[in-house]
């Protein structure tokens, strides 16, 4: 007939109803009723699948206009960078129903590159909440297997992947998590023949390493970098986080923790034991941390520090400044 889509649509509506309708109000007996199936039941079932499929693709659409998906339509949807395919946008519907992230921020996130040191007890619950949260790139370095002691709280893992390199258990289940990020393991100890060239290709670092010595070479090559840090800790029923990134005026790592304590006053988790859900509690903060760097959406913890004490449910935030004698930081804030 050369009518509109719309139109075809609504005529199809219109006659679905007046069958519908010959349903309900002929008598049974009636030719017209016999000839359209006899029950009104089947019609009104298909009718409400499709209303459902019309209210889908209509919310589909609005989130289409609101992230811009449809802004290069001459490109392939796989290759446009962030642009959204209909089963991310409803995946990521959530965040972009936010206020403080929307379109604009969920396409952040999956542009965005971020490097993950240690997949191990903090390292498991960033991991997850980061490819959940659509970071298109994520980066992954530890040097370590998956053991049975690892599964009472780095959940990441699971009973099958002991033995196996703990970047390829992660990667495995973050792709079958979320198969729309691109997850990067290196299996190796990050040292400081590797750390500038790494780091130097990610937007951000989150630290969950295990020992002063990595944590130390991530900060200075971080600040060397001016690339953001999100770094945390934990023992036993404690655990800590901040965002060091003295390119903005905050302290760096150093600043704080000038030197590596005595081998007895930090105890490895080890040695010392840890509560299971602690990491997955700081874990997700720092996640949450990055996410909110990566968007724009609110404060991030800059020049300032949450002690989390997990035995008393109590939570403490302390501010931090910059040590002007800093060796580390000191000249690139001058």
């Amino acid at each position: 007939m050369g009518t509109p889509r719309s139109a075809r649509w609504i005529m199809i509506g219109l006659l679905l109803i007046m069958v519908i309708i010959v349903q309900l109000v002929f008598p049974e007996e009636h030719s017209l009723r016999a000839a359209t199936g006899g029950s009104a039941a089947p019609w009104l079932i298909f009718g409400g699948i499709g209303g459902l499929i019309f209210v889908y693709s209509h919310f589909i659409a609005r989130l289409r206009v609101k992230t811009g998906a449809d802004d290069a339509p001459t490109a392939s949807p796989a290759k446009r960078k962030g642009s959204f395919s209909d089963t991310e946008l409803n995946r990521y519907a959530r965040h972009i129903a936010l206020r403080e992230v929307g379109g604009a921020g969920q396409k952040a996130l999956k542009n965005a590159k971020v490097l993950v040191i240690g997949a191990g007890g903090l390292g498991a619950p960033v991991l997850q909440y980061l490819a959940a949260a659509g970071v298109g790139t994520i980066g992954v370095i530890d040097d370590d297997t998956v053991e049975n002691t690892n599964l009472q709280r780095q959940v990441i893992h699971k009973d099958a992947s002991i033995g196996m390199p703990k970047v390829f258990s992660a990667q495995a289940e973050m792709e079958a998590q979320n198969p729309f990020v691109t997850v990067k393991p290196y299996h190796r100890r990050l040292d400081d023949s590797l750390a500038p060239e790494l780091i130097s290709e990610y937007d951000l670092v989150i630290d969950g390493c295990d020992n002063f010595e990595t944590r130390y070479l991530v900060n200075t090559t971080c600040v060397a970098g001016g690339v953001p840090l999100v770094s945390g800790a934990l023992s036993q029923w404690e655990g800590q986080l901040s965002v060091f990134d003295p390119a903005r005026g905050t302290p760096c790592y150093q600043c704080i923790f000038p030197a590596a304590p005595a081998a007895h006053l930090a105890p490895s988790c080890a040695e010392a034991g840890v509560i299971g859900p602690l990491p997955g509690v700081v874990g997700a903060m720092m996640a949450l941390e990055a996410i909110k760097i990566i968007t724009g959406a609110g404060t991030p913890l800059r020049g300032q520090m949450v002690i989390y004490d997990a035995l008393y449910a109590e939570s403490r935030s302390i501010k931090i400044t910059p040590r002007n004698d800093c060796p580390i930081c000191a000249l690139t804030r001058a």
